[in-house]
């Protein structure tokens, strides 16, 4: 069964004699369960059971959708384990689609392919290739070494990324029906890569506790290779920027920017720029390579704020000619007008949802807010780059937030162009969750 994975290491890279150290492996019951040996030492998992979905879930398959959301067909399926590979039917017995099961989750079966499948070496490392050419082919990685290389739906590998950061990886599983398959898929990356060391980062489920405590807090752990050390450097369009792939929520670089930061270094040429919640400095650092006269970046970490500092150094730009402030963007912003401050671009990229002391800030409400108090700040004929990454809120009901900010300002907004991820983050026609970065660009015209 495909429950054997759970407890399979391997010793040997797939494509030469496979060998296993299998240890012994009880079902939820206390039960003893039996291995398909043959499939294992080929170093396959072939679907052990069959599961019966509705006729929503059946419309959703045909759609090309490639999650079984839980329902009341589902609840009646039998338990099974984390990674099962089972093969999915319509009420009719009709074959659909070959998923892995997460029994439990609200996502209670993935697909990975509408043909009947075994998970093995071959079936991976032709997904992995396949995203490994997208990159190569369409990615505009000129000059950078740190990109997403699978990004989980959008390369046929539901549940699942992989991040590479100048020669380390760093995968991440956002289903357990994964885990039981994580030594198949390392395996297979470092055979196609040969990376110095591959990282797995855990997604808690407290994530608030976790960012509490700062970036001393492990959420990663090395499976294969050597450490990464501390701080790691990248590149990015031919910018240096600090890493940490070893502790943190975040590794301090979001990667589905790249191409809008790019977009703002064509622009800030000679001007003074605002970067709102500034994080680690990757747009503010951008500017300022780019020539911008003065950057203001503002975020209520301290932490963050030296690791932007320390990537301005990276890139031998001096710190001093340009303000860091540490605080709550809201009361940073009005004690701004208040020393009539006036600026060229203003960038805003906030988490989807944030809490500070004083204050919490969340895209639904807050986007407005921010663009209201942001406004009297800029020139007229000034620049705002506007940026969300909550996959709930559809462009339509973010432009919406946009116009109500610029309402309350009694101010006008131009929109000039809109963006989202770069083509290293892909989502199939059939997947619309997949579309979650909006990142709008508009002029400042009166009103």
């Amino acid at each position: 069964m495909c429950a054997a994975w759970q407890r399979i290491a391997f010793l040997a890279v797939y494509g030469k004699n496979l060998c296993f150290s299998v240890l012994p492996q009880v079902d939820s019951a206390g039960e003893k369960m039996e291995y398909d040996w043959k499939n294992l030492r080929k170093g396959e998992c072939m679907p052990a059971a069959t599961r019966v979905v509705g006729p929503e879930s059946v419309r959703m398959v045909e759609l090309g959708h490639p999650w079984i959301i839980a329902d009341n067909y589902t609840k009646k399926w039998p338990r099974g384990v984390e990674g099962e590979l089972v093969e999915l039917v319509g009420p009719r017995g009709e074959f659909l689609a070959t998923a892995l099961l997460d029994p439990g989750e609200r996502i209670v079966a993935r697909i990975l392919s509408r043909s009947r499948m075994r998970l093995a070496p071959p079936w991976l490392t032709e997904r992995l290739q396949r995203a490994m050419a997208l990159r190569r082919d369409h990615g505009e990685l000129g000059e950078t070494n740190a990109y997403r290389l699978v990004n989980g739906e959008g390369d046929g590998l539901p549940g699942v990324t992989v991040d590479v950061y100048a020669g380390y990886l760093m995968v991440q599983l956002y289903g357990s029906c994964w885990r039981p398959h994580l030594p198949l898929l390392t395996t297979a990356l470092e055979r196609l890569l040969s990376p110095a060391g591959i990282y797995e980062k855990t997604r808690p489920q407290k994530t608030r506790e976790l960012e509490a405590a700062g970036d001393g807090a492990r959420s990663t752990r090395l499976l294969r290779g050597k450490p990464a050390g501390a701080r790691l450097e990248v590149k990015e369009n031919g910018l240096n920027f600090l890493v940490n792939l070893e502790k943190g929520l975040d590794t301090g670089l979001f990667f589905d920017q790249r191409r809008n930061r790019r977009e703002l270094m064509a622009r800030a040429a000679g001007k003074r720029v605002l970067n709102l919640f500034a994080y680690t400095g990757a747009f503010s650092v951008a500017a300022a390579a780019a020539g911008a006269s003065r950057v203001t970046s503002v975020d209520v970490s301290p932490a963050y704020t030296d690791w932007a500092r320390a990537n301005f150094g990276a890139n031998r730009l001096n710190p001093a000619r340009h303000d860091f402030i540490v605080g709550d963007c809201f009361p940073v912003l009005e004690s701004l007008r208040r020393e009539k401050r006036r600026f060229d671009i203003v960038i805003m990229d906030p988490p989807s949802f944030s809490t500070t002391a004083k204050s919490r800030f969340t895209t639904r409400g807050g986007t407005a807010e921010l663009v209201a108090a942001s406004l009297p700040l800029l020139e007229e004929g000034g620049v705002m780059l506007c940026s969300s990454n909550h996959q709930k809120v559809e462009i339509a009901d973010y432009l919406k937030e946009l116009r109500q900010g610029a309402l309350q300002a009694g101010s006008g907004l131009q929109v000039i162009s809109m963006a989202g991820q770069p083509e290293d983050f892909p989502y199939p026609v059939t997947f619309p969750e997949g579309r979650y970065l909006k990142f709008v660009t508009c002029v400042k015209n009166g009103g």
